[in-house]
């Protein structure tokens, strides 16, 4: 079968392996240049950088897609777990390391906050508990199809309902189990990994830590980008077509049925059409003429990103991999959010790849990834906002590194929800699509295929089951199962 995929995003593209690898002649069509969508990179004057997503989790759906196709993933992609997931820095000066190991993380959090091992190990073990219950059937099956519910799993997770704190947030889960405020600030961040408030996000999202620190954090060799590049090329070895600088202008329904795309040059019919374009574009671009759900594309978006890309003239031996440096009031911080304001005295995290892959800085540099969370764009001054963010993340890194950073900057590039939009299609810069503030946020999101036009199937983070690389490689997992069991 003829299979005609939108968009050369890591879902996209986790896709295309999966048709081919079953015998179909698959073409992408990607607007852009690259493959990759937001998991992209660039270089600047000597330094690399990794655009996108920073944090690798899940592993394993990356390996998944190797054995699908026949290869061994570890002749092609290798990557290694982080021994330490992440800094943590404070303004008053407290500084924590989140270990990999669970016992190692434990004794540095009574170490540093007083916390009792015991009270970290209850929330992972929780954390643990809620994915082995829901996980299988929220992430990796469609909760759109009959099937999905009529099995046994479902019935033990519908019969454990009142302790996978649905009706309560992230927060609250956090304080009963944790009860210091640096280490519910710390868990709450978790939030943050698909765009939402932990302060209204449904307590279940407590799940994420077990991601990190069970499933463990991982470095992909040579970079993130470096899991772009490998399936691409997976996809090029199993026979893929890709066709870049190629935008879709429409999908051609006839009689209910996808049924080709129209291009530039002109009609392309295919047997099946697989979107992983942002699910608001697909149906207001490419589906002009068609019924659209608008429920589901008017839900409120998930949060967006500012980052600051600077080439630093200078090592810093306190910073790893991954580094966060929390605000002084968080929840204030998400109140603005909420309210489309950038915060003042915002989060920041810091990703630095030339702590694993010295080539991405020149000798004695490294290559700051800089990023403040921030409002989907909603007609916001964004000059204005990056201007005073800037200003305000360099006196914060100053103030908590001891050290002036600006005049240590060599080159800086900048990245916002007005260009996230421009360059990869998500509409008004979210992150993520929808946010998950609510506890039906999951069964809100697009399913993985169209109800209304037959041989259309749907994959990235816009749709079900979220953003993310672990769950964008599950969208295309999704499809692939969806598509072949109607035969």
């Amino acid at each position: 079968m003829k299979i005609g995929i939108i968009g050369a995003g890591v879902a996209g593209l986790a896709s295309a392996v999966r048709m081919a690898s079953r015998g179909h002649e698959v073409h992408v069509y990607e607007a852009n240049s690259y493959p990759g969508g937001k998991l992209s990179e660039f270089e600047m004057e000597g330094y690399r950088f990794d655009a996108g997503p920073s944090l690798f989790t899940m592993p394993h759906y990356v390996d998944e897609l190797y054995r699908v196709a026949g290869e061994d993933p570890g002749s092609c992609f290798q990557y290694e777990r982080l021994p330490v997931v992440c800094h943590y820095f404070w303004e008053d000066g407290t500084r924590l390391l989140a270990h990999g190991d669970e016992e190692a993380f434990a004794r540095e959090v009574n170490e540093k906050l007083g916390v009792s091992p015991a009270r970290l190990r209850q929330a992972l073990s929780d954390s643990r508990r809620k994915y082995e219950l829901t996980g299988r059937i929220f992430l990796e099956k469609s909760l759109h199809r009959l099937d999905t519910w009529l099995n046994s799993r479902v019935l033990r997770a519908m019969l454990a309902i009142p302790g996978l704190d649905l009706f309560t947030n992230m927060d609250a889960v956090n304080r009963r189990h944790l009860k210091h405020p640096k280490l519910v600030q710390l868990f709450n961040r978790f939030a943050t990994y698909n765009g939402s408030n932990p302060y209204k996000a449904p307590g279940l999202l407590s799940i994420i830590p077990h991601f990190e620190h069970h499933i463990g954090a991982y470095f992909p060799r040579g970079g993130m980008y470096n899991i772009t590049k490998s399936i691409h090329e997976l996809a090029e070895r199993k026979g893929v077509n890709f066709h870049f600088n190629t935008p879709v202008r429409e999908i051609i329904v006839e009689g209910g049925r996808a049924e080709a795309l129209r291009l530039d040059e002109g009609l392309e019919p295919f047997g099946r059409i697989i979107s992983n374009m942002d699910v608001f574009f697909t149906y207001r671009r490419l589906l002009p003429k068609e019924r659209h759900p608008e429920r589901i594309l008017r839900q409120q978006k998930s949060t967006s990103a500012l980052i600051f890309y600077w080439g630093i003239r200078r090592q810093f031996q306190e910073l790893g991999l991954h580094n966060i440096f929390f605000s002084d009031d968080y929840r204030a911080e998400f109140e603005h959010l909420e309210a489309g304001k950038a915060f003042d005295d915002p989060t920041v995290y810091i990703n630095i790849t030339q702590k694993y892959e010295p080539g991405d800085a020149p000798e004695g540099c490294e290559n700051w990834f800089t990023m403040i969370n921030v409002p989907y764009n909603s007609g916001q001054d964004w000059d204005e906002i990056i201007e005073r963010a800037r200003k305000q993340v360099l006196a914060k890194l100053s103030r908590i590194l001891g050290v002036e950073i600006e005049p240590l900057i060599e080159c800086e590039d900048i990245l916002e929800p007005r260009t996230i939009e421009s360059r990869t299609a998500s509409h008004l810069g979210a992150l993520y699509g929808t946010s998950s503030n609510s506890r039906m946020a999951a069964f809100m999101r697009h399913p993985n295929f169209s109800g209304r036009i037959r041989d259309l199937y749907f994959c990235g983070g816009s749709v079900h089951p979220g953003g993310g690389i672990p769950l964008a490689l599950l969208s295309a997992k999704i499809v692939d199962e969806v598509m072949h069991s109607e035969g």
